[in-house]
């Protein structure tokens, strides 16, 4: 039997209205990080929009897009991504915050910024909540908008760079895609630094 999705639209109130933020593509072998920043009230968005949200891992492929154009329409949304250069560059957290940043100031509101994870956003009123994709409706409706856009993404580049199956894994490390890289060797999506950066 499948979970339960974590938000009850019953107890709507008692959700917080704040900016939501998550990331998708932080442990991937290539591509880049993409963020989404959400916003809206829960008591005011339709009631089953409320209860479909879920950590973008445990939304099957075809709900999560759906879902992903309805968050769009009754919620206020941005996004940002952080290249595979400036991954290598400064590392994969700063490339997670400096995304997390951007996406926030697009959206142009003064609201607490709940994060999921252990890492708050340096200088931004709000705070990290571990779990947050099952305890914040905004972090929930993030990491699906996230979740979509990457794998729409990598999808699009699987076709120009055919052999490393991201068609399927969005370029995380399957046995397909290290088989890939032994055989065809980096593309220039690939990231230098597999590991730096992951504290």
């Amino acid at each position: 039997m499948a979970a339960r999705p974590p938000f009850d639209p019953a107890r709507a109130a008692t959700y917080p209205t704040a900016i939501g933020c998550d990331e998708v593509g932080r442990g991937a072998l290539c591509g880049p990080v993409v963020v989404a920043a959400v916003w809206f009230d829960p008591a005011a968005i339709p009631a089953d929009l409320l209860a479909s949200l879920d950590d973008s891992k445990r939304v099957p492929e075809p709900v999560r897009d759906r879902l992903a154009p309805l968050i769009r329409a009754h919620a206020r949304v941005a996004v940002a991504a952080g290249s595979r250069a400036l991954i290598d560059r400064i590392n994969i957290r700063g490339a997670t915050h400096d995304a997390m940043a951007r996406a926030v100031a697009r959206l142009g509101l003064a609201a607490p910024v709940l994060v999921d994870g252990r890492d708050a956003l340096p200088g931004l009123p709000g705070r990290a909540v571990v779990g947050g994709d099952r305890v914040v409706p905004q972090i929930a409706a993030a990491s699906i908008v996230a979740k979509v856009l990457r794998d729409q993404l990598m999808r699009r580049l699987a076709r120009r760079h055919p052999g490393y199956g991201w068609e399927r894994n969005v370029g995380y490390g399957t046995a397909l895609h290290r088989a890939g890289l032994t055989q065809l060797g980096r593309s220039p999506h690939h990231r230098l630094s597999f590991t730096r950066g992951f504290d």
